[in-house]
């Protein structure tokens, strides 16, 4: 039990800094400035800080979902399994979060509709790649 939930926080901290850090440098990449934290304190109407700790939070549990129920499952390598499962967590962001923050279906309310999907789909990639290899078993 210990061993899981080391590899939960483990896999959920390192992946979302590494979905934080292609967010952060989008701009640099030709896409849209993402800054979840800010976006996710402005929702919630709280300080920048607690929707930055927040982002985070979402990271670990979408890691344990990852660890409990999805990485046993699915085919190939731990980087393959967890790109695979990004997908969940991009679709659900796409089509629950997006619209609950005014951005839309799909980001269809934002500016750039096409390269903010794209670069949520690139992060949550990273997040389920590194999530997989971090915690292959």
């Amino acid at each position: 039990m210990k061993t899981k939930v080391n590899e939960i926080l483990k896999g959920g901290i390192i992946a979302t800094i590494a979905m934080t850090a292609v967010m952060l440098m989008a701009p640099v990449m030709g896409m849209p400035k993402m800054p979840i934290g800010n976006m996710l304190a402005g929702f919630m109407h709280m300080p920048v800080a607690l929707g930055w700790i927040a982002h985070f939070v979402i990271g670990i549990i979408i890691a344990a979902g990852y660890v409990q129920f999805f990485q046993s499952r699915l085919p190939g390598n731990g980087i393959v399994k967890g790109l695979i499962y990004g997908l969940i967590p991009f679709i659900i962001a796409q089509m629950m979060v997006m619209p609950m923050m005014g951005a839309g279906l799909f980001s269809s309310a934002t500016p750039a509709p096409m390269m903010m999907v794209m670069g949520s789909l690139i992060g949550h990639f990273v997040y389920g790649a590194v999530l997989g290899a971090v915690t292959t078993r």
